[in-house]
């Protein structure tokens, strides 16, 4: 780990066997010789990314391919016509609209709550203050608003740090993890879905169990995208908040232009923290048909193609000079109405991230309220693991305090 250095504006996160940043004149598409083809640049990516001859590959979807065909697969697992159906319906849910007017308080109310547990106690793990925040936020758009006490205990339960896809019947350890797994399931089954399931049986509201109840989903099809949108919505959020919080806590002068800045200028410049230390560095597509990626590559159908998420963001023909570094000049272009940089941080294309909006504006609502509190510090920089399924970063144990 490259840890707390003192260069402004550098990564805090070194991946284990990342690679540097892409020499000017490098390939940006390449084979290896494992037979996966892997993309490094962003416009090479994209295409990727957008084709309608790729599907997903990894994220534990050969599973999926094993259910009974009247099994309706999460989102995260389909593709084609059926996916985009699925995100146009869906869509309301996330416009900015809805982010702005029925959001935005409840992440105001609950990044408050969390500020008193920290001024109360003197200190707090910031990473549990954020993965607070973030269940509430994706609770609301999900629609788990009815459950049992300890959904925090049961979500950190049920991800813990493990690959996506591991364990089967052909050792004990499959064995043992697939029976934990199961009990986690039921868990958050009892605990969470089934209650939100039946108040919205009674009554519909405006939220995505509702939705999927008009759609005929059964219950276990329900539970699967609630897992679905809660390691997309809380779990990724948690690490977007630490590591943001942790450039700013490191870096007397970005944290200055943070505190001075109008809201469109801070989520730019969390959205340039976010492109330097993305959360998920590694996307899979499976190629269902020859690709031509603009002369760079030709990639067979059947291909495996793994997007170096990364690599990509840091292609200095997309993001300008300094690639490697967190720059707010950056940030305040796209704030003063300059196209937005084409980083891949939220995915691109089909399965693009559809509550990207939603975890930048939860992000900053929390930490402009944090970072005016008087004396607030750092005590202990965070412990980083790695979850090498999908290239992602861990931050715990993130102690944070108020001096007195």
């Amino acid at each position: 780990m490259r840890g707390n250095r003192a260069v402004a504006g550098a990564r805090k996160i070194s991946r284990p066997g990342a690679r540097a940043e892409p020499a000017a004149d490098a390939c940006p598409v390449g084979r290896g010789p494992d037979g996966v083809w892997r993309v490094t640049g962003v416009q090479e990516a994209r295409a990727v990314l957008r084709s309608h001859d790729t599907v997903q590959a990894g994220l534990g979807v050969e599973t999926t391919e094993k259910l009974p065909s009247f099994y309706r697969r999460p989102v995260l697992y389909r593709d084609g016509p059926e996916h985009r159906e699925d995100r146009r319906q869906t869509a309301r849910f996330f416009t900015p609209r809805r982010v702005g007017e029925h959001y935005r308080p409840v992440m105001e109310r609950v990044a408050e709550a969390q500020l008193t547990r920290l001024r109360t106690a003197g200190e707090a793990d910031l990473t549990h203050l954020a993965f607070r925040l973030a269940i509430a936020v994706a609770a609301e758009v999900i629609g788990l608003t009815d459950s049992r006490p300890g959904i925090q205990r049961r979500l950190e339960a049920f991800f813990p740090d493990r690959p996506f896809g591991r364990a089967g019947f052909t050792s004990a350890e499959g064995l043992r993890t697939l029976a934990r797994q199961n009990r986690n399931w039921l868990r958050i089954y009892a605990g969470d879905v089934r209650p939100a399931v039946r108040a919205r049986r009674h009554r519909r509201r405006d939220d995505l169990i509702s939705h999927l109840l008009d759609e005929g989903c059964s219950a276990g099809e329900i539970l699967g995208e609630c897992i679905t949108f809660a390691a997309a919505g809380m779990v990724t959020t948690r690490e977007f908040v630490s590591v943001a919080a942790w450039h700013l806590f490191t870096d007397a002068d970005l944290l200055a232009v943070y505190r001075a800045a109008e809201e469109p200028e801070r989520l730019a410049l969390l959205r340039e923290i976010l492109r330097l230390e993305p959360v998920i560095a590694t996307l899979r597509r499976r190629a269902t048909a020859d690709l031509e990626l603009g002369g760079a590559a030709r990639i067979p159908a059947g291909a495996v193609v793994e997007i170096d998420v990364e690599a990509a963001n840091l292609d200095a023909r997309a993001v300008g000079p300094d690639p490697e570094r967190v720059r707010p000049a950056r940030a305040g272009q796209v704030a003063r109405g300059a196209d937005a940089p084409p980083v891949l941080s939220f995915g691109d294309g089909p399965h693009r991230c559809p509550g990207a909006d939603i975890a930048v504006l939860e992000a900053d609502v929390f930490l402009r309220r944090l970072f005016a509190e008087p004396g607030v510090r750092m005590r202990t920089a965070p412990r980083v693991s790695f979850q090498p399924a999908l290239g992602s970063y861990e931050l715990r144990e993130f102690h944070v305090e108020i001096a007195d």
